[in-house]
């Protein structure tokens, strides 16, 4: 299970140093593609292999099924990283997540999530984490 928060920059070049905790969990090689909410999505070789699943068997019929396929698989790619702990982000994945510099890296369980610090920064506001609690209540939680 990935957890924890990491700030790191990009450099020049599009590189960006994966937390050794991280590494450890992901090997050398894991799928980096768009995430929701503005951000990047990371996944080891097993997850993505279960997500690429799912989403060949969603109905080729259905339209949101169609894009939400294409949404994740045209953007993903394969990183492998260097002997610095660094992967190399695509430029189309960066402008995605609009990280220029400054990223943070975030595991969120069955995931790791690469965000622009300024959108981490204002996405993640813990004011109505109350009214959010009481909701997940009725998830089970």
């Amino acid at each position: 299970m990935f957890m924890g928060e990491y700030n790191h920059t990009v450099d020049a070049k599009g590189r960006l140093i994966v937390p050794s905790k991280f590494r450890e969990q992901l090997g050398d090689e894991f799928v980096v593609t768009k995430g929701l909410d503005g951000c990047l999505f990371v996944y080891d070789n097993n997850e993505w292999t279960a997500l690429e699943n799912k989403l060949k068997s969603l109905p080729l019929t259905n339209t949101n099924a169609r894009k939400f396929s294409r949404f994740f698989l045209a953007g993903a790619t394969t990183c492998e990283v260097d002997k610095q702990g660094r992967i190399l982000l695509p430029a189309v994945l960066r402008e995605h997540a609009g990280i220029d510099k400054d990223a943070v890296l975030v595991g969120v369980g069955s995931r790791i999530e690469i965000w622009s610090k300024d959108a981490w920064i204002a996405a993640n506001t813990y004011e109505d984490m109350e009214e959010i609690a009481e909701a997940m209540e009725g998830l089970g939680i």
